[in-house]
C-alpha cells in the first residue's frame, strides 16, 4: 500500500515538473543552434557543450582506439566532458582527466577471457546488461549532456544499444571495430556475437551522426544500414607533426633501426618477418635493430633475440613518437590468411598513422585485401608485400633496407598519404560538427 501511494505521488510530481524540464531544454537547443547559425564557423561554441563519451574503455585506457579518442578531444576542458565506461580506469596513465566519470564495472572475474566464457557471457548478457543500461539511463538523466559520442566496444554495446538506440536522439557515433572479430565469437558465442553485431549496426543507423575507422568501413557500413558516415575518423597528424615532416632530412646512422609499436596480433606473420629479418641482418651494409613498443612483452618467445632485438615498454604517446623518430623504418602486420575478414578487411591499426607521424617509411606485410594494405598500395610509403615465401621476402626486405636514404624514397608519399588521409585538424574539425547537430536536435 505504502509503495503504490509512493509510486502515485512520484509519477504526479514528475508530471508537474516535466514542462519545466522541456522548457528548459527547448530553451538551450535554441541557444545552441543560433550559435551555431550566427557564429560564422560551424562548431565555434563547441567546447561549451556537455559532452559524454559512452564505451568500454575508461579514459586513460591504453591501444589505439583510445589513443584516437584522447586525440580527438584535445583541448576540451575538463569542465565539460564526462565519461561512462564498463571498465575501471587507470587515471595517471596518460593524463586524461575528466569532470567525471561514470562506471558500472564488469568484474575482472567476469570478463569472457579464457575460462568459463560461454557461462560469463551469459551472464554478461542477461544480468548485468540490464543493469548496465539502467545505470547509462541514470547517468544521463543526472548529467545532462548536450552530446552523448558512443564507441560500440565489445561489452559496452549491448547496454549502450538498450539505453539509446531509438530513445536519445543526441548521440554520434564512432565505429572502430566490429565485435565479430579475432576470437570473439568463441569466446562470447557466435550467435550472441552476431546478437550483438546487429545491436552495433542499428546504434549506428539511429545516431544523429556517424563515421568509421576506414573507407572500407563506411562502405560497408553504408550497405548494412543504409547510413553514411561524416568522415573516416582515425588518429591524426598534428600541425607540429607536419611541421616535422617537413622540415626531416635523412641522417647518417650506424645501424637500421626498425620500430613495431602495439600489441603482436598476428604472432605467425610476426615470425615470419622476425625470420626472413634474421636472415638477411649478415647481408646488409649495417647493423639492424628490431626495437619494441608496448605494454608486452615477448621475450619468452621462440622468435625473439635479444642480440638484436629491444623492448622499450608501454610509453605515453609523445614519449613513444619522439622514440620512434629515431628509427629509420616502422613494421605494420596483418594476416596474410583471410580467415579473420571482418578485422582484416575493414580495421585500421592506428600505429600506421603513428609512423606516418614519426616519417618512417613502413615495410607493411598483409593480405591484399586488408584495409591497411590497400592504403599502402595507394600511397608509396615503403614496402608493400603480401609475399608469405621467406625467399621472396628475404628478397625484398634485403632491397629495400639496402636502400642508403629511406626517407628520401619515400618521404614524399608518406607526407601526401598523411595530408589526404590524416589530417588530425581536419577530422576533429568534422567530428566537432557533428556534435554540434547532434546538440540541435534537442
Amino acid at each position: 500500500m505504502i509503495s503504490h501511494i509512493f509510486c502515485l505521488v512520484y509519477s504526479h510530481v514528475q508530471r508537474l515538473t516535466q514542462p519545466v524540464a522541456t522548457e528548459k531544454l527547448f530553451f538551450k537547443t535554441f541557444t545552441i543552434k543560433m550559435a551555431a547559425k550566427f557564429s560564422g564557423q560551424p562548431g565555434a561554441n563547441m567546447q561549451q557543450l556537455r559532452l559524454l563519451i559512452a564505451t568500454e574503455f575508461p579514459p586513460n585506457a591504453s591501444g589505439g582506439g583510445p589513443a584516437v579518442v584522447r586525440q580527438m578531444l584535445k583541448d576540451w576542458p575538463m569542465e565539460n566532458l564526462f565519461w561512462w565506461s564498463c571498465l575501471p580506469d587507470v587515471p595517471d596513465r596518460f593524463g586524461r582527466r575528466v569532470q567525471k566519470h561514470a562506471c558500472v564495472a564488469i568484474p575482472w572475474k567476469c570478463y569472457p577471457r579464457k575460462k568459463w566464457t560461454s557461462l560469463k557471457s551469459a551472464f554478461l548478457e542477461h544480468l548485468w546488461t540490464p543493469y548496465a543500461a539502467r545505470h547509462l539511463r541514470r547517468t544521463l538523466q543526472k548529467l545532462q549532456p548536450d552530446v552523448v559520442w558512443v564507441i560500440p566496444h565489445d561489452w559496452s554495446i549491448p547496454p549502450l544499444a538498450k539505453a539509446l538506440a531509438g530513445k536519445w536522439p543526441r548521440y554520434h557515433v564512432t565505429v572502430q571495430d566490429y565485435v565479430d572479430v579475432h576470437d570473439n565469437p568463441q569466446r562470447f558465442g557466435f550467435d550472441r556475437c552476431q546478437r550483438m553485431a546487429a545491436m552495433a549496426d542499428r546504434l549506428y543507423a539511429d545516431a544523429a551522426t556517424r563515421d568509421a575507422t576506414s573507407h572500407p568501413m563506411i562502405a560497408d557500413l553504408r550497405a548494412c544500414t543504409g547510413a553514411d558516415a561524416a568522415q573516416m575518423l582515425h588518429a591524426g597528424l598534428e600541425a607540429e607533426d607536419f611541421e616535422y615532416l617537413t622540415q626531416k632530412s635523412s641522417r647518417p646512422a650506424n645501424t637500421i633501426q626498425i620500430g613495431y609499436a602495439g600489441t603482436v596480433l598476428v604472432e605467425e606473420v610476426f615470425e615470419l618477418f622476425v625470420s626472413a629479418l634474421a636472415s638477411v641482418r649478415s647481408t646488409l651494409p649495417k647493423r639492424v635493430e628490431l626495437h619494441l613498443f608496448g605494454s608486452h612483452s615477448y621475450a619468452g618467445r621462440r622468435w625473439f633475440n635479444r642480440e638484436w632485438m629491444v623492448e622499450n615498454g608501454n610509453l605515453r604517446e609523445p614519449e613513444l613518437l619522439a622514440r620512434l623518430r629515431e628509427c629509420d623504418w616502422a613494421f605494420a602486420p596483418m594476416a596474410l590468411t583471410d580467415d579473420d575478414p571482418r578485422y582484416n578487411r575493414f580495421s585500421f591499426p592506428t600505429k600506421f598513422i603513428t609512423y606516418l607521424a614519426a616519417g618512417l617509411p613502413v615495410i607493411t606485410l598483409g593480405h591484399p585485401e586488408s584495409s591497411v594494405m590497400k592504403m599502402a598500395a595507394q600511397y608509396d610509403v615503403g614496402l608493400t608485400t603480401s609475399a608469405n615465401d621467406s625467399s621472396k621476402l628475404n628478397e625484398q626486405l634485403r632491397a629495400a633496407l639496402n636502400d642508403p636514404s629511406p626517407w628520401n624514397s619515400h618521404g614524399k608519399e608518406i607526407v601526401r598519404c598523411a595530408r589526404v588521409e590524416f589530417d588530425a585538424e581536419r577530422m576533429r574539425r568534422t567530428l566537432h560538427d557533428c556534435f554540434q547537430k547532434c546538440a540541435a536536435k534537442g
